[in-house]
C-alpha cells in the first residue's frame, strides 16, 4: 500500500466539498454561532462519555484493529495519532469528531459486518475528515438540529430563516464532505473493491446472504440510480429525499452515489498523479492536533466569551 508522506488535504479534497464549506461559512449567523459557540458545547462531554462507556483502541485493545488503524495512519501522514474507539451499538456506523483531540468512534455492528479490508476503507475514511480538518463542521452540523432555537434567539430577528438556512447549508456540506474521505480511502487502499463492497454492505449487507449479493450488480444499480437524473422531476425527488421528504434530513449521500463519483475519481489523471507522488504537500507533512494545557484552554475559552458577547451587544444596539 503506498504511503503519502507529507500529503496535504488540498490534494485530495473534493471539489464539491471545499464549494459547500465557502457557501456554509459565507452565510449570516455562521461565525457567531458556529465557530464561537459549538466546540465548547459538544466536544469534551462525548469524549468524557466515550472513556467512560466504550473500549479505547491500543495495542492490548482490539490489537488487529489497533494494527489496521496505525498504517491508515502513516499511509495519509496525520500525527499524532488521533484516539480510536469501539462503542457497543448494533448500528453499522463509525464517526469522527473532535478538533484539539480528534477521535474515531467505530460500532459493534460495523466491525461484525465487515471484513478487515473493509474496516480498513472505513478507518481511513473516518481519518480522511480528519485530515481534511472536517471534524469541527460535523460536529457544529451534528448540534445545529437541536440548537435552532438558540441560533434564533442569538441572531436577534434573523430568527428561523437563517436557522433553517444555517441547517440546510450544514447538511449540504456533510454529504460533501463524504466524497473527500471516500478519496482518502481510496488513497489508503489502492484498490476500489473492498470500497465499493463496504459500501454495498452498508446499503443492505447481510450476514446470512452475504453469498447472495453480488458486487457488479451493485455497480450497475449505481449507475441506474444515476440514469434517473434524464428525467427532470426525478432530480426533484432526489433533491426533496436527501433534505427531509422522508422525515429527517439526510447526513450522507446514498451509497450508490458515493460508488459513482469515487469510480470517475479513480480512472482521472488527478488520481494517477497523486500515486505517483505528484501531490500537494502540507508545511509539516501532518494534522495540527497538538493538545493545550488545561490554563490555554481556559484562557482561550475566556476569549471566546467575551468575544460573543461583544458581538451580541453590538447586535442589540442595532
Amino acid at each position: 500500500m503506498p504511503t503519502y508522506t507529507g500529503i496535504s488535504s488540498e490534494a485530495f479534497r473534493h471539489p464539491l466539498d471545499i464549494q459547500a464549506e465557502q457557501a456554509l461559512r459565507n452565510l449570516p449567523g455562521f461565525d457567531l454561532v458556529a465557530r464561537k459557540f459549538v466546540e465548547f458545547v459538544y466536544e469534551r462531554p462525548q469524549l468524557i462519555y466515550l472513556l467512560g462507556n466504550s473500549i479505547q483502541v491500543g495495542p492490548r485493545q482490539y490489537s488487529t484493529i489497533y494494527q489496521i488503524f496505525r498504517e491508515c495512519t502513516k499511509d495519509l501522514d496525520i500525527y499524532p495519532e488521533p484516539a480510536l474507539f469501539v462503542s457497543q451499538n448494533p448500528e453499522v456506523n463509525s464517526y469522527a469528531l473532535g478538533k484539539e483531540h480528534p477521535y474515531i468512534v467505530v460500532n459493534t455492528g460495523l466491525l461484525d459486518l465487515l471484513n478487515e479490508a473493509e474496516i480498513k476503507t472505513v478507518l481511513a475514511h473516518e481519518l480522511g475528515h480528519i485530515k481534511c480538518g472536517h471534524t469541527i463542521l460535523i460536529q457544529m452540523a451534528m448540534w445545529a438540529m437541536n440548537a435552532a432555537s438558540v441560533i434564533s434567539e442569538l441572531t436577534f430577528g434573523v430568527g428561523n430563516f437563517v436557522s433553517q438556512a444555517l441547517i440546510y447549508a450544514f447538511f449540504e456540506w456533510r454529504r460533501k464532505a463524504e466524497l473527500s474521505a471516500d478519496r482518502a480511502a481510496l488513497l489508503v487502499m489502492d484498490d476500489l473493491n473492498p470500497i465499493m463492497s463496504s459500501m454495498m454492505k452498508l446499503a443492505g449487507g447481510s450476514h446470512k446472504y452475504a453469498h447472495e449479493c453480488s458486487l457488479q450488480e451493485f455497480i450497475q444499480q449505481s449507475e441506474n440510480y444515476q440514469g434517473l437524473n434524464e428525467d427532470g422531476l426525478n432530480q426533484v425527488y432526489k433533491f426533496l429525499t436527501y433534505n427531509g421528504a422522508q422525515g429527517m434530513i439526510l447526513s450522507h449521500p446514498f451509497p450508490v452515489e458515493r460508488l459513482h463519483y469515487l469510480r470517475s475519481w479513480s480512472v482521472s489523471q488527478e488520481y494517477q498523479e497523486i500515486k505517483k507522488g505528484n501531490y500537494q504537500r502540507s508545511a509539516d507533512g501532518s494534522v495540527n492536533v497538538t493538545p493545550e494545557t488545561p490554563e490555554t484552554q481556559a484562557e482561550r475559552l475566556k476569549k471566546q466569551i467575551a468575544e460573543l458577547q461583544e458581538q451580541i451587544n453590538k447586535m442589540q444596539q442595532k
